[in-house]
């Protein structure tokens, strides 16, 4: 089973604060584009466990969701000492998320 998406939500402001690699998955439970791709972002994590993934509901009026421009689940978004480096809409293979997590 996957870990769910969380309805609670961090502040735009501590992703950007936080140092390190941070992992955002924004999508839904009932979303079957998401759940298709819940093991590939799985199996692409497992190879950078210092990651933080934070799997994130989104949705209409979601702040944190809004405040990426996300517009289709689930979207990836790989963030590096508060500066955004990679996106992935809507995965469908483990190499692109693999070449999204080792962006500069």
């Amino acid at each position: 089973m996957s870990t769910p998406y969380l309805p609670a939500q961090p502040e735009r402001s501590e992703i950007d604060a936080t140092p390190g690699v941070v992992v955002l998955d924004f999508g839904t439970d009932w979303c079957g584009h998401c759940r298709a791709a819940a093991p590939l972002i799985a199996q692409a994590l497992a190879a950078m466990p210092e990651a933080r993934h934070i799997k994130v509901e989104d949705g209409s009026g979601r702040k944190l969701g809004r405040s990426f421009k996300v517009k289709l689940w689930p979207t990836v978004v790989v963030i590096k000492d508060g500066k955004e480096v990679a996106r992935v809409v809507r995965p469908d293979a483990v190499a692109e998320l693999r070449k999204a997590l080792e962006a500069k």
